[in-house]
């Protein structure tokens, strides 16, 4: 028998380094929020851009990264109940002392997220899931 002359290889790649959002200068940041709502090319350009959007939480004003700026794995966090990592993560610095002092409830914070995805121009809306099949098959 002759010897497997197949050889597999590995690929290794360094990790990609954290990158934290940079804000936009104020006077940027005024032109784009004036608004409720967010045009479609905005909101490419604030996640383009990283930065924060501001949203009410328990009457306070509060800037956090948009969600759709979000990464994975500051996400996961969140789905793991590292909340503390989370905020770290995705509440501006400054805000930072101020939404742990809130220590939202649940309901708040979901609304706080919902407001922060609708001044960053997306939806939150809930998934469907998987459609069913569109075909039939026939009984026996």
């Amino acid at each position: 028998m002759a010897a497997n002359s197949r050889t597999t290889s590995t690929r290794t790649t360094a990790p990609r380094p954290v990158r934290t959002p940079r804000e936009l200068a104020p006077a940027a940041r005024d032109d784009v929020f004036d608004d409720e709502e967010t045009s479609p090319a905005a909101a490419q350009e604030i996640e383009a851009e990283g930065h924060y959007v501001t949203a009410m939480l328990a009457e306070e004003e509060i800037r956090i990264v948009p969600p759709g700026a979000w990464r994975q794995s500051w996400q996961t966090a969140l789905s793991n109940a590292n909340f503390t990592y989370f905020a770290e993560q995705v509440v501006h610095p400054e805000d930072l002392d101020l939404y742990f002092e809130i220590d939202p409830t649940n309901d708040e914070f979901e609304a706080f997220v919902s407001e922060a995805a609708q001044r960053g121009g997306e939806s939150l809306g809930k998934s469907r899931g998987p459609a069913a099949s569109s075909r039939r098959t026939r009984r026996r």
